[in-house]
């Protein structure tokens, strides 16, 4: 039985469309928040290994605005994840990524709009503004600001390029089963968890339980997690002219907040946001602190709690 979403009463008050757009040869399945001729357009790009689901809990944060009428969110699955079927031709790495996020804001009529990024996606954003996506506004929650081997959890990270490489060496079968044990995706969700509220974490787990293996292809996932301990978004901001915001968490597993510091002040126009009391995963457990900034990026009317329901 999964957990019930805290997310869930404001999601269920939006007009949600799901639609499928042909991308470079393949199907990209996307989430429409909002009224198609809303007044802001913003596209979301979610994390390496998620879905589209996991950035509901910021729409969720933006529900005054997109019951209003003033902004659409609209939120694709990643090529070789969730329902999105995999790149017919070359490899899914940044490049392939950022040319395929150029591709579809311009069929998903964004082209302009501000876009968003979260993680892995974060470094697709960086990539595909900086080779001419033409986004009005960047926003990178918790941005990819250095090599992850070299975060504070580098020790993780060398274990899970081992669990990786050991997945590519298995025989098909075995290798798939590998990357979706659950036992080993909950350790990975309790490794990232920061929250101690037990209703939350049941929540986050949940959500890992039932997305974090949703993908069809052995070698999407290999050649996918390869690109992203191998870039950063450090790589394209200083050809990134967009004002930038920048939402960090100061308890950031994979990027510690000096990193981050020291990314904001690549970019051309930066705001950095810190959220405290929590780590890498911003878009659960601290997506109202992360709708109230952007909310206030794109000016539109604040959502955000006090900072304090972000800690604990």
């Amino acid at each position: 039985m999964s957990v019930p979403s805290p997310y869930a009463a404001a999601l269920a008050t939006l007009p949600v469309l799901r639609g499928e757009a042909m991308v470079r040869g393949a199907r990209t399945a996307y989430w429409q928040y909002g009224d198609e001729d809303a007044a802001t357009s913003v596209v979301f790009v979610h994390g390496f290994r998620g879905d589209h689901h996991g950035l509901e809990p910021i729409v969720a944060g933006l529900a005054p605005s997109i019951r209003a009428g003033r902004l659409r969110v609209v939120i694709p699955d990643l090529p070789g994840f969730g329902e999105s079927q995999p790149f017919q031709d070359g490899r899914h790495d940044i490049a392939g990524y950022a040319a395929w996020l150029r591709a579809f804001v311009a069929e998903a009529g964004a082209g302009g709009s501000p876009v968003l990024g979260h993680s892995f996606g974060s470094i697709v954003v960086a990539a595909a503004a900086a080779d001419g996506l033409g986004a009005s506004r960047l926003m990178l929650v918790n941005p990819i600001a250095a090599p992850a081997l070299e975060g504070p959890n580098g020790v993780l990270t060398r274990l899970a390029v081992l669990y990786y490489r050991v997945a590519a060496a298995l025989p098909e079968r075995l290798g798939f089963a590998l990357l979706r044990n659950r036992l080993i995706v909950r350790v990975m969700s309790i490794a990232m968890a920061t929250r101690r509220d037990p209703a939350l974490r049941r929540f986050v787990h949940d959500q890992h339980d039932r997305y974090f293996s949703a993908f069809g292809d052995r070698a999407v996932v290999l050649e996918a997690f390869k690109a992203s301990v191998s870039h950063d978004v450090r790589e394209f901001a200083d050809k990134i002219a967009a004002p930038t915001l920048l939402i960090a968490a100061d308890r950031d597993q994979i990027t510690p907040l000096p990193k981050q510091h020291t990314l904001a002040r690549l970019f051309a126009e930066p705001r950095l946001a810190v959220v405290h009391g929590v780590g890498h995963l911003i878009h659960y457990e601290a997506p109202q602190f992360a709708a109230g900034e952007i909310a206030s990026f794109l000016g539109l009317e604040s959502h955000a709690e006090p900072e304090r329901m972000a800690e604990g």
